[in-house]
């Protein structure tokens, strides 16, 4: 039997796991991010960013919007739809953004093996994240691995050549 912890984060009752510093200052100190494509008005971590609750109506839906060609970081809601901001990220890297997603290592999955590997890289991240409630509070730590995926402008992934695949940090 799964416990509540796995079962809340593969549902679609709570999608705000936020990202904690630790995880997204590095990253972002690498990468430089523009944009936030996945976030709400108490969690984005840029000042430009995507998400429901926006104030300006023509920024809530990043599945839609082009995100231009921009350094986009993505924490994409944890539940069913996972798969379609995966494959969001690499078509947008496609039309030439860079997006660095933090995911679930879900290997098992369709939307991995159609689209994670298509990233530039994947770097499979040590141990499990304790993400942020939508308080700012930490929760326990992930019922699952997570990994990022760097998804390049004009990196046409599998096609081309396999992923660097590495451990992180």
């Amino acid at each position: 039997m799964k416990g509540q912890p796995w079962k809340v984060i593969h549902s679609s009752d709570d999608q705000c796991w936020r990202t904690p510093p630790e995880v997204f200052e590095p990253l972002h100190a690498e990468f430089g991010f523009e944009l936030d494509a996945a976030a709400l008005a108490n969690s984005a971590l840029l000042p430009d960013w995507y998400g429901p609750d926006h104030p300006d109506e023509s920024n809530r839906d990043a599945l839609s919007a082009d995100w231009g060609k921009r350094m986009v970081w993505l924490n994409p809601p944890y539940g069913r739809e996972v798969g379609k901001w995966v494959k969001k990220a690499w078509v947008e890297s496609t039309k030439g953004s860079f997006v660095v997603v933090l995911t679930m290592a879900c290997t098992d999955t369709a939307w991995w093996h159609d689209y994670a590997w298509k990233a530039q890289e994947i770097r499979l991240v040590r141990g499990r994240i304790r993400f942020l409630r939508a308080d700012g509070s930490r929760a326990n730590s992930a019922p699952k691995g997570s990994a990022i995926l760097i998804f390049a402008p004009g990196h046409m992934g599998i096609l081309q050549k396999r992923p660097k695949v590495v451990a992180y940090p």
